[in-house]
C-alpha cells in the first residue's frame, strides 16, 4: 500500500508541475500576443547616435558603427569593391528593400567572378518570402536548418541557432556585431557593429569557414565542397575572436565576460538587448560593484520580447542592492552587445547576456585590448546613457504586487531563454 501511495503522490506532483509549466507558457504567449497587438502601427522615437569612428590597433583598424544606415552603406561598398571572395553570414535577412539591396550586391559580385558564400538561419527567416530565398547559381548559399538534430533528439549540441552576423571581403575587411539585415534595423534599432581591417580579419574569415565546413550538407546546392583557407602569416594579438560552437560544446564568450568582470578595478559598462544570465554571472557583477567598481548595465526600457523583459526584472533587486546602476534605454530598441572594462578591455559581438547566447547558440564576439577603442566605446555608452532612464532601488521596491507576482511566476522560464 505504501508503494501505491508513493506512486500516487509522485503522479500528482508531476501533474501539478506540468500544470504550472503550462500556465507559465500560456501566460508568456498571451503577453507576447497582447504586446504585438499594442505595437502595431507604432514607430520608435528618434534616438541619439554616435558617428562612425576609426582607431588604429597595430597594423589593423577598428571602426565602430551605431546606426544601421551608416553600416549598410559601408558593407555594400565593400561587397561592390570585392575582387576575390565575399563571406556573408546573418541571423535575420529580411526580404525587404534593405535585404534586396544586399542580395543584389552579392549577386553582382558573383556575376563578375567573385566567390560568394552566404549563410542564414532558417528558423529566424521562416516568415521571409520563399521567393526572396531563391538565389542565383553564382551564390553559394547554406541555409542553417530549422531543425538540425535529425534523429539525435537528445543531443543538445544540435539545437543551437546560428545567431552570428559576419561579412568578410577579400581577406582585407571584416564586419561583425549585432546588426541583422532589414529596413527596421537601418533606422529604428540602436545596435553596434565594428569593421576590422588588417590581420584581425583572418580570425573572422576562419570563423566563417569553420562553420561552413561543420554544417555543409551534400544535399545542399554548392555546399558539397569544403571552404579551404590559406594560413595567415601574421596576426594582431590585441584583437581576438571568441566564438561559441554548440556542436563542439565550446562556449568561451561567457568565460571571456566573467574573466574581464572579475579583474575589473575601475569600471564595467555593459550594454545588452536581453539580460537573463545565470546566477554566477549576476554574482560577478554584484561582487564587482561591492568592491567599488562602477558597474553600469544598459538595457531596453521595452525590448521586442516582452517576456524577456519581465524575466530579466527578477534580477534587479539584487543588482540594485549591490550598487549596480541599471539604465533603461527609452523610445527605441537597443540591440547592442558591448562592454568595456577599466578603459582597456572591450568587446563587440552577437552574444546577448542570456542563456541562449552564452550557452546555446552559435555566437561570435571580438575581444580587443586597446585603450583608444575602449575610450570610443565609452563615448558611445555615454551617448546611449543620455537617452536612458536610471532605475533606483527606492523606485523598484515600490512596484505593485501584480508586477512582483508576474516576475516570480515567470522566473522558472529563465533556463529556456
Amino acid at each position: 500500500m505504501r508503494g501505491i501511495d508513493v506512486d500516487r503522490a509522485l503522479g500528482a506532483l508531476r501533474r501539478t508541475l506540468l500544470t504550472v509549466l503550462g500556465l507559465q507558457v500560456a501566460l508568456a504567449v498571451a503577453m507576447s500576443l497582447v504586446d504585438s497587438y499594442r505595437r502595431r502601427g507604432k514607430k520608435p522615437k528618434p534616438f541619439p547616435v554616435t558617428a562612425p569612428s576609426t582607431v588604429a590597433i597595430g597594423e589593423s583598424t577598428v571602426t565602430t558603427y551605431t546606426y544601421g544606415a551608416d553600416l549598410y552603406d559601408d558593407m555594400i561598398a565593400a561587397i561592390d569593391a570585392a575582387q576575390k571572395q565575399v563571406l556573408f553570414e546573418t541571423y535575420i535577412w529580411k526580404g525587404d528593400e534593405t535585404g534586396e539591396r544586399f542580395k543584389q550586391a552579392l549577386a553582382r559580385a558573383g556575376e563578375r567572378g567573385v566567390e560568394v558564400y552566404c549563410i542564414y538561419d532558417g528558423f529566424a527567416n521562416l516568415v521571409v518570402s520563399p521567393v526572396f530565398k531563391h538565389f542565383p547559381p553564382t551564390m553559394k548559399v547554406l541555409r542553417f536548418p530549422v531543425y538540425a538534430a535529425g534523429w539525435r533528439f537528445f543531443d543538445l549540441r544540435r539545437y543551437g541557432r546560428d545567431h552570428r552576423k559576419i561579412l568578410v571581403v577579400d581577406d582585407e575587411t571584416g564586419f561583425v556585431g549585432g546588426f541583422n539585415v532589414g529596413d527596421a534595423y537601418a533606422t529604428e534599432w540602436r545596435d553596434t557593429h565594428v569593421r576590422v581591417t588588417g590581420p584581425g580579419v583572418w580570425d573572422l574569415k576562419r570563423a566563417f569557414a569553420d562553420f561552413w565546413n561543420l554544417h555543409r550538407r551534400r544535399r545542399l546546392r554548392h555546399s558539397e565542397r569544403p571552404l579551404l583557407l590559406e594560413t595567415a602569416s601574421t596576426w594582431e594579438p590585441r584583437i581576438r575572436v571568441q566564438r561559441n560552437v554548440p556542436r563542439l560544446w565550446m562556449f568561451p564568450i561567457r568565460a571571456m565576460y566573467l574573466e574581464a568582470i572579475n579583474r575589473a578595478s575601475n569600471n564595467v559598462w555593459l550594454t545588452t538587448a536581453y539580460f537573463i544570465p545565470d546566477q554566477d554571472f549576476v554574482d560577478a557583477l554584484k561582487a564587482a560593484a561591492r568592491r567599488g567598481v562602477d558597474v553600469r548595465l544598459l538595457i531596453p526600457l521595452k525590448s521586442n520580447h516582452i517576456v524577456a523583459d519581465w524575466i530579466s526584472r527578477g534580477y534587479f533587486s539584487q543588482l540594485l542592492e549591490a550598487g549596480v546602476h541599471v539604465l533603461r534605454f527609452k523610445g527605441a530598441m537597443v540591440h547592442a552587445k558591448t562592454a568595456t572594462v577599466d578603459g582597456t578591455w572591450s568587446t563587440v559581438g552577437t552574444a546577448n547576456i542570456d542563456r541562449l547566447s552564452l550557452r546555446g547558440n552559435y555566437e561570435i564576439n571580438v575581444e580587443v585590448i586597446d585603450a583608444d577603442l575602449a575610450a570610443e566605446l565609452e563615448r558611445v555608452f555615454r551617448t546611449d546613457e543620455s537617452n536612458a532612464v536610471p532605475l533606483t532601488l527606492g523606485e523598484w521596491e515600490t512596484r505593485d504586487l501584480h508586477r512582483r507576482f508576474t516576475e516570480s511566476f515567470l522566473s522558472p522560464l529563465r533556463p529556456l531563454l
